[in-house]
Protein backbone atom coordinates (compact mmCIF):
# COMPACT_ATOMS: atom_id res chain seq x y z
CA UNK A 1 0.00 0.00 0.00
CA UNK A 2 1.32 3.45 -0.92
CA UNK A 3 2.12 5.70 2.02
CA UNK A 4 2.04 9.50 2.12
CA UNK A 5 5.85 9.34 2.01
CA UNK A 6 5.74 7.40 -1.28
CA UNK A 7 3.38 10.03 -2.68
CA UNK A 8 5.63 12.91 -1.59
CA UNK A 9 8.77 11.30 -3.06
CA UNK A 10 7.06 10.53 -6.38
CA UNK A 11 5.93 14.16 -6.63
CA UNK A 12 9.42 15.35 -5.70
CA UNK A 13 11.03 13.37 -8.53
CA UNK A 14 8.66 14.98 -11.05
CA UNK A 15 9.42 18.40 -9.53
CA UNK A 16 13.19 17.84 -9.96
CA UNK A 17 12.80 16.95 -13.66
CA UNK A 18 10.83 20.16 -14.20
CA UNK A 19 13.36 22.31 -12.31
CA UNK A 20 16.29 20.90 -14.29
CA UNK A 21 14.79 22.42 -17.44
CA UNK A 22 15.39 25.93 -16.11
CA UNK A 23 18.35 25.62 -13.70
CA UNK A 24 21.39 23.38 -13.78
CA UNK A 25 23.84 22.29 -11.08
CA UNK A 26 26.39 24.57 -12.79
CA UNK A 27 23.98 27.48 -12.26
CA UNK A 28 23.82 26.66 -8.56
CA UNK A 29 27.62 26.65 -8.36
CA UNK A 30 27.69 30.25 -9.63
CA UNK A 31 25.48 31.56 -6.82
CA UNK A 32 26.81 33.75 -4.04
CA UNK A 33 25.86 31.24 -1.35
CA UNK A 34 28.14 28.66 -2.90
CA UNK A 35 31.23 30.48 -1.67
CA UNK A 36 29.86 31.41 1.76
CA UNK A 37 30.98 29.06 4.56
CA UNK A 38 28.06 27.43 6.40
CA UNK A 39 27.34 27.89 10.09
CA UNK A 40 27.92 24.62 11.95
CA UNK A 41 24.82 23.04 13.48
CA UNK A 42 27.08 20.67 15.44
CA UNK A 43 28.88 23.58 17.09
CA UNK A 44 25.65 25.45 17.78
CA UNK A 45 24.00 22.41 19.42
CA UNK A 46 27.07 21.81 21.62
CA UNK A 47 27.07 25.48 22.70
CA UNK A 48 25.80 25.24 26.28
CA UNK A 49 24.44 28.80 26.23
CA UNK A 50 21.70 27.57 23.85
CA UNK A 51 18.75 25.22 24.39
CA UNK A 52 19.69 22.33 22.06
CA UNK A 53 16.33 22.80 20.33
CA UNK A 54 16.03 22.81 16.55
CA UNK A 55 12.96 25.03 16.32
CA UNK A 56 10.92 24.49 13.19
CA UNK A 57 8.94 26.86 11.00
CA UNK A 58 6.14 24.83 9.44
CA UNK A 59 2.96 26.21 7.86
CA UNK A 60 1.12 22.92 7.27
CA UNK A 61 1.39 19.15 7.37
CA UNK A 62 -0.11 16.43 5.13
CA UNK A 63 -2.07 14.93 8.01
CA UNK A 64 -3.42 18.14 9.59
CA UNK A 65 -3.54 20.68 6.77
CA UNK A 66 -2.65 24.29 7.60
CA UNK A 67 -1.29 24.83 11.10
CA UNK A 68 -0.38 28.50 10.75
CA UNK A 69 -0.91 29.59 7.15
CA UNK A 70 -0.07 33.31 7.34
CA UNK A 71 2.70 33.14 9.93
CA UNK A 72 5.44 35.78 9.61
CA UNK A 73 8.66 33.86 9.22
CA UNK A 74 11.00 36.69 10.23
CA UNK A 75 9.03 37.44 13.37
CA UNK A 76 8.89 33.81 14.46
CA UNK A 77 12.45 32.71 13.69
CA UNK A 78 13.97 35.85 15.24
CA UNK A 79 12.02 34.94 18.40
CA UNK A 80 13.35 31.40 18.21
CA UNK A 81 16.91 32.68 18.07
CA UNK A 82 16.36 35.28 20.81
CA UNK A 83 15.07 32.68 23.25
CA UNK A 84 17.82 30.14 22.69
CA UNK A 85 17.20 27.96 19.63
CA UNK A 86 20.38 26.18 18.50
CA UNK A 87 19.20 25.76 14.90
CA UNK A 88 16.14 26.84 12.92
CA UNK A 89 14.50 24.29 10.60
CA UNK A 90 12.53 25.58 7.62
CA UNK A 91 10.24 23.45 5.47
CA UNK A 92 10.82 24.10 1.77
CA UNK A 93 8.34 21.57 0.36
CA UNK A 94 5.45 23.53 -1.11
CA UNK A 95 2.79 20.97 -2.03
CA UNK A 96 2.54 19.05 1.22
CA UNK A 97 3.96 21.47 3.81
CA UNK A 98 3.23 24.94 2.40
CA UNK A 99 6.94 25.81 2.49
CA UNK A 100 9.14 27.71 0.04
CA UNK A 101 12.69 28.76 -0.73
CA UNK A 102 11.58 32.28 0.08
CA UNK A 103 10.76 31.22 3.65
CA UNK A 104 14.25 29.75 4.08
CA UNK A 105 15.98 32.75 2.53
CA UNK A 106 14.04 35.21 4.67
CA UNK A 107 15.06 33.25 7.76
CA UNK A 108 18.69 33.12 6.65
CA UNK A 109 18.74 36.90 6.08
CA UNK A 110 18.17 37.68 9.75
CA UNK A 111 19.53 34.71 11.70
CA UNK A 112 22.96 34.22 13.25
CA UNK A 113 22.35 30.53 13.91
CA UNK A 114 22.35 27.66 11.37
CA UNK A 115 19.35 26.99 9.13
CA UNK A 116 18.27 23.45 8.27
CA UNK A 117 16.55 22.82 4.96
CA UNK A 118 13.76 20.37 5.77
CA UNK A 119 12.62 18.67 2.60
CA UNK A 120 12.64 15.31 0.85
CA UNK A 121 16.09 15.07 -0.70
CA UNK A 122 16.25 12.21 -3.19
CA UNK A 123 18.63 13.51 -5.88
CA UNK A 124 22.04 15.20 -5.93
CA UNK A 125 20.45 18.10 -7.81
CA UNK A 126 18.69 19.05 -4.55
CA UNK A 127 21.96 18.93 -2.61
CA UNK A 128 23.46 21.67 -4.80
CA UNK A 129 20.15 23.52 -4.66
CA UNK A 130 20.28 23.40 -0.84
CA UNK A 131 23.65 25.14 -0.80
CA UNK A 132 22.55 27.66 -3.44
CA UNK A 133 19.50 28.80 -1.47
CA UNK A 134 21.63 29.46 1.61
CA UNK A 135 20.95 26.55 3.98
CA UNK A 136 23.68 25.36 6.36
CA UNK A 137 22.58 21.76 6.61
CA UNK A 138 20.09 19.42 5.03
CA UNK A 139 17.90 16.54 6.06
CA UNK A 140 18.12 13.03 4.59
CA UNK A 141 15.29 10.63 5.43
CA UNK A 142 16.54 7.03 5.61
CA UNK A 143 13.00 5.70 5.07
CA UNK A 144 12.91 6.90 1.46
CA UNK A 145 16.56 6.28 0.45
CA UNK A 146 18.72 3.22 -0.06
CA UNK A 147 22.02 2.81 1.81
CA UNK A 148 23.93 3.76 -1.38
CA UNK A 149 21.74 6.82 -1.98
CA UNK A 150 22.32 8.06 1.57
CA UNK A 151 26.07 7.60 1.08
CA UNK A 152 26.14 9.43 -2.28
CA UNK A 153 23.95 12.34 -1.16
CA UNK A 154 25.78 12.81 2.16
CA UNK A 155 29.20 12.64 0.47
CA UNK A 156 28.08 15.22 -2.11
CA UNK A 157 26.86 17.49 0.69
CA UNK A 158 30.17 17.29 2.54
CA UNK A 159 32.10 18.05 -0.65
CA UNK A 160 30.31 21.39 -0.96
CA UNK A 161 30.47 22.22 2.73
CA UNK A 162 27.00 21.32 3.98
CA UNK A 163 26.32 19.45 7.21
CA UNK A 164 23.92 16.49 7.13
CA UNK A 165 21.17 15.32 9.46
CA UNK A 166 20.12 11.73 8.76
CA UNK A 167 16.69 10.78 10.09
CA UNK A 168 16.06 7.17 11.14
CA UNK A 169 12.73 5.56 11.97
CA UNK A 170 13.75 2.04 12.92
CA UNK A 171 16.68 -0.13 13.94
CA UNK A 172 16.99 -1.74 10.52
CA UNK A 173 17.99 1.67 9.11
CA UNK A 174 21.14 1.85 11.25
CA UNK A 175 23.09 0.29 8.36
CA UNK A 176 22.50 3.51 6.38
CA UNK A 177 24.65 5.58 8.77
CA UNK A 178 27.99 6.54 7.16
CA UNK A 179 31.06 8.70 7.77
CA UNK A 180 29.57 11.76 6.02
CA UNK A 181 26.72 12.17 8.53
CA UNK A 182 27.01 14.87 11.21
CA UNK A 183 23.77 14.52 13.12
CA UNK A 184 21.48 11.51 13.58
CA UNK A 185 17.79 12.13 14.13
CA UNK A 186 15.49 9.47 15.52
CA UNK A 187 11.90 10.13 14.57
CA UNK A 188 9.59 9.11 17.40
CA UNK A 189 6.70 8.89 14.95
CA UNK A 190 5.97 5.73 13.01
CA UNK A 191 5.48 6.98 9.44
CA UNK A 192 2.97 4.26 8.69
CA UNK A 193 0.74 4.51 11.80
CA UNK A 194 1.74 8.05 12.88
CA UNK A 195 1.91 6.81 16.49
CA UNK A 196 4.60 8.36 18.70
CA UNK A 197 6.84 6.15 20.86
CA UNK A 198 9.68 7.83 22.75
CA UNK A 199 10.83 4.56 24.32
CA UNK A 200 11.60 3.11 20.86
CA UNK A 201 13.90 6.09 20.23
CA UNK A 202 15.82 5.35 23.39
CA UNK A 203 16.41 1.78 22.22
CA UNK A 204 17.80 2.91 18.86
CA UNK A 205 19.88 5.62 20.59
CA UNK A 206 21.94 2.98 22.41
CA UNK A 207 23.13 1.57 19.07
CA UNK A 208 24.28 4.85 17.48
CA UNK A 209 27.92 5.86 16.92
CA UNK A 210 29.19 7.84 19.91
CA UNK A 211 30.69 10.67 17.84
CA UNK A 212 27.44 11.86 16.23
CA UNK A 213 25.05 14.48 17.57
CA UNK A 214 21.80 12.71 18.55
CA UNK A 215 18.53 14.47 17.71
CA UNK A 216 15.07 13.43 18.96
CA UNK A 217 12.36 14.30 16.44
CA UNK A 218 8.56 14.45 16.30
CA UNK A 219 5.80 14.35 18.83
CA UNK A 220 7.63 16.37 21.50
CA UNK A 221 5.07 18.63 23.15
CA UNK A 222 6.10 18.53 26.79
CA UNK A 223 9.22 20.08 28.38
CA UNK A 224 9.41 17.04 30.68
CA UNK A 225 9.89 14.83 27.59
CA UNK A 226 12.94 16.93 26.64
CA UNK A 227 14.41 16.45 30.13
CA UNK A 228 13.77 12.71 29.90
CA UNK A 229 15.32 12.42 26.41
CA UNK A 230 18.31 14.54 27.43
CA UNK A 231 18.87 12.22 30.37
CA UNK A 232 18.78 9.26 27.94
CA UNK A 233 21.57 10.83 25.84
CA UNK A 234 19.92 13.03 23.20
CA UNK A 235 21.66 16.37 22.66
CA UNK A 236 19.12 18.06 20.40
CA UNK A 237 15.36 18.12 19.90
CA UNK A 238 13.55 19.00 16.68
CA UNK A 239 10.23 20.63 17.60
CA UNK A 240 7.92 22.56 15.31
CA UNK A 241 4.21 21.91 15.37
CA UNK A 242 4.04 22.39 19.13
CA UNK A 243 5.05 26.06 18.68
CA UNK A 244 3.54 26.76 15.27
CA UNK A 245 0.00 25.89 16.35
CA UNK A 246 0.09 28.69 18.94
CA UNK A 247 -0.99 32.29 18.23
CA UNK A 248 2.51 33.45 19.18
CA UNK A 249 5.02 30.67 18.34
CA UNK A 250 8.04 32.62 19.62
CA UNK A 251 6.38 33.20 23.02
CA UNK A 252 5.36 29.50 23.17
CA UNK A 253 8.99 28.60 22.42
CA UNK A 254 10.29 30.91 25.17
CA UNK A 255 7.98 29.31 27.76
CA UNK A 256 8.91 25.80 26.62
CA UNK A 257 12.66 26.49 26.88
CA UNK A 258 12.34 27.82 30.43
CA UNK A 259 10.44 24.72 31.52
CA UNK A 260 12.75 22.24 29.80
CA UNK A 261 15.95 23.31 31.56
Amino acid sequence: MKTILDEIVAKKRIEIIEKQKTKSIEDFKQTENFIVPVLSAKASILDESKSGIIAEFKRKSPSKGFINKDASIKEIVSGYEKFGASVVSVLTDEDFFGGSFDDLQQAKEILNIPVLRKDFIVDEYQVYETKAIGADLMLLIAECLTKDEVLHLAKTAKEIGLEVLLELHSEDQLEKVNDYIDLIGINNRNLKTFEVDVEKSKQILKQLPKNLIKVAESGISNPETVKDLREAGFQAFLIGENFMKEDNPAFAFEKFVKLSK
